[in-house]
């Protein structure tokens, strides 16, 4: 069966949450010693991991780590006790890095995120974005004209279901009104996104690497199942 929509992961596939220096400009372990390369990396992976178990939590804890995406005020909690964990030294430390996470306009899009939106409706092929995620990433798009290429916006606090569950994508594809069968969907984990093959539609993985380092992963993708020339 031909494709007739595609459905897109958020982040680390359409966008990427990436830091400038200025994030960490006061921010310093409590002997003192300033935070370095690696070590904000993977604070940056932490706030962002899509599938990982990245800390011990209590069972409460591990609760909410487990449906974060479900519930802001779970989100939250379970964020400052992973920045907390991650060596962010207060509080308030991790209060600012987290304002930043939800913060869709702190969110940084792919190089060829723009292309493969406008490829995409050229063709008259509607598009979804479809993320385990606890805020509104509508006005990432919206700040870039880029609402308008996307069809549906399945966001799973919104509906009440995250990836791999294969509700969230059900809804998507009511949404779009094509069936499964007929769909794509490009996401940077095989383990979430890739649920989507469970319903019969087709996967393709991209990596959720800096944004630097992808120029062209999503356009790659589109051509390897016929979409792109």
């Amino acid at each position: 069966m031909a494709i007739e929509a595609v459905l897109f992961d958020f982040s680390g596939t359409l966008f990427r949450l990436e830091a400038d220096e200025s994030w960490y400009a006061d921010l310093t372990r409590p002997d003192g010693r300033a935070f370095d390369v690696g070590e904000k990396a993977e604070i940056m992976r932490r706030m962002t991991a899509p599938v990982d178990h990245i800390a011990e939590f209590d069972e409460e804890t591990q609760y909410a780590w487990d449906h974060r995406d479900l519930d802001p005020a779970l989100h939250r909690k379970v964020m400052m006790k992973v920045l907390r964990t991650s060596g962010v030294p207060t509080d308030e430390d991790a209060e600012r890095l987290y304002a930043r996470l939800l913060d869709p306009l702190e969110w940084t899009p792919y190089p060829d995120s723009e292309a493969v939106l406008d490829l995409l409706a050229a063709q008259g092929v509607p598009v979804a974005v479809v993320s385990n995620i606890p805020f509104d990433i509508r006005p990432s798009f919206a700040a870039r004209g880029w609402d308008r290429l996307v069809a549906a916006f399945t966001l799973s606090f919104e509906v009440g279901a995250m990836k791999p569950d294969p509700e969230i994508f059900r809804s998507a594809l009511r949404d779009l009104g094509v069936p499964a069968e007929a769909a794509l969907m490009i996401g940077d984990s095989a383990e979430a996104d890739g649920g989507a093959e469970a319903l019969g539609s087709r996967f393709a993985l991209v990596e959720a690497l800096p944004t630097g380092e992808r120029p062209d992963a999503l356009l790659a993708a589109l051509r390897r199942h016929g979409l792109v020339d």
